[in-house]
């Protein structure tokens, strides 16, 4: 089922008449519209040389969470591991952030351009433990697109 979006992520990402931060946006709002245990959607990136993630476009609930430093939280702790962590259930994780009481599982995935990790895309669900093996190959399939107009 989710990879029968891939064609419309690729005609968002590869539309180069409009701005990267537009496509990012129109993507997460296309994610959290389509995918009904996707609640927040949204993309992380290294903010200049610190170490540090900015919170870029994301569809979803405002969150206070703009900047978040490397190592805490699960945007934090991907940003140092450089692997996909899929939490089922965000209860049990000690380092986790609580973005809303509403959230009940999170999944995040590094973004890599020429090697280096310069971000991740980060989705919180109000559903338990709903993130599979589709998930992951349709937000790593997103991630080699989006590396490409970075």
């Amino acid at each position: 089922m989710l990879k029968e979006l891939e064609p419309k992520i690729a005609a968002i990402l590869d539309n180069g008449t409009l701005p990267v931060d537009t496509r990012l946006q129109q993507l997460c709002q296309l994610l959290k519209d389509t995918i009904v245990h996707y609640d927040w959607v949204g993309f992380y990136f290294r903010n200049g040389n610190k170490e540090e993630l900015k919170l870029g476009p994301y569809a979803g609930a405002p969150t206070d969470h703009t900047i978040i430093p490397f190592g805490k939280g699960i945007c934090g702790q991907v940003a140092v591991s450089n692997e996909n962590f899929v939490v089922p259930d965000v209860q049990a994780q000690d380092n986790y952030i609580a973005c809303s009481i509403s959230v009940k599982a999170e999944i995040v995935v590094p973004l890599f351009v020429n090697g280096e990790n310069v971000g991740q895309i980060d989705i919180d669900s109000n559903t338990p433990d709903p993130f599979t093996a589709e998930d992951e190959r349709l937000l790593e399939f997103i991630n080699t697109k989006v590396a490409h107009i970075l």
